[in-house]
């Protein structure tokens, strides 16, 4: 795996976490914020990537962390925090409630992955302990300038937490995945069973209410447009939810690729998918069919449901 490390600013520094694995790049990434008061990491992400991790915080000169902000405990996002604790003995780890527990004892968590994720979950490596006492969680953390503001933003998982400071929005996947793209902007829902649409645009509300310039998802990359995407991205989850009840309703046989299909043409913010390259297309694929599968659910739990889009979002 390369080392590969972009500053988007004197202080902000975005990581890749590039996996072992066909078309896993430019997916999984750090995110670094250090100045001369406060230092922070968000989602350290799997296992498999934290020496390199290690590596790239170690040319940038980190050697103190105050403290690691997970926006939510998927394998993906946290399954190395424990492993990273050893190289930076003051941090403390910020977590959603739901998840602190799972973190300091993660085997149903690591079972559960391997359940949803298979050889994904192997490749990326056991989920590392994290000491009780190095776990917590806050509404907001420092204060001043330096005030970190937590947000609990449920959606993409029970447990998903944003986190807001100075102008930047560290999103996790409350926006969904963001890919570059030199055919303008591609976003996609991130909407695993079991997802809930009205929570999810109810987040999205949330972290626009904090008026943030910046967006930093955690698949992949940045935005200066924040207020923009996000608001964009609620558009899109009524779209892809109307589309997959659409699609239903002629039955669930190929059901996949016809709501694919249909939304290469009619959903603006995904038609890029048809530019990337093949090892992107056939991982976004996987994912894909994760997200259609949540909105099936959703739709099969609350069959008669419909939500308007709220133009105030």
């Amino acid at each position: 795996m390369q080392n590969k490390c972009t500053q988007i600013d004197p202080n902000l520094f975005l990581i890749d976490l590039d996996q072992n694995l066909e078309g896993f790049r430019n997916l999984i990434s750090a995110w670094v914020y250090r100045d001369e008061s406060i230092a922070f990491l968000v989602d350290p992400g799997p296992a498999s990537s934290i020496n390199l991790l290690r590596m790239t915080l170690k040319n940038l000169g980190v050697e103190h962390l105050d403290y690691i902000l997970l926006t939510h405990i998927h394998i993906d996002h946290a399954g190395g925090t424990g492993a990273l604790l050893d190289d930076f003995p003051d941090a403390r780890v910020l977590c959603h409630p739901k998840g602190i527990m799972h973190m300091v004892n993660p085997a149903d968590l690591w079972q559960g992955s391997l359940q949803v994720l298979g050889k994904i979950a192997e490749a990326y490596g056991m989920i590392v302990p994290i000491p009780e006492e190095r776990i917590f969680f806050l509404p907001g953390i420092g204060q001043g300038k330096n005030r970190i503001e937590v947000v609990e933003t449920p959606g993409h998982a029970p447990h998903h937490l944003s986190y807001f400071f100075k102008h930047y929005l560290f999103a996790g996947e409350v926006a969904g995945v963001h890919q570059p793209c030199d055919s303008g902007l591609y976003l996609r829902p991130a909407t695993p069973p079991r997802f809930n649409l009205e929570t999810s645009l109810s987040s999205l509300k949330k972290v626009i209410g904090t008026e943030p310039e910046t967006l930093c998802f955690g698949h992949y990359g940045i935005t200066g447009e924040a207020r923009k995407v996000l608001s964009l991205v609620g558009e899109q989850l009524l779209l892809w939810t109307e589309t997959v009840r659409k699609e239903l309703a002629d039955g669930e046989e190929s059901l996949e690729r016809r709501v694919i299909e249909r939304l290469i043409n009619e959903d603006k913010l995904f038609s890029p998918y048809r530019t990337f390259e093949r090892d992107i297309q056939r991982r976004e694929q996987y994912f894909i069919k994760n997200s259609i599968n949540g909105i099936k659910d959703y739709l099969q739990r609350s069959p008669m449901k419909r939500v308007e889009h709220d133009k105030r979002l």
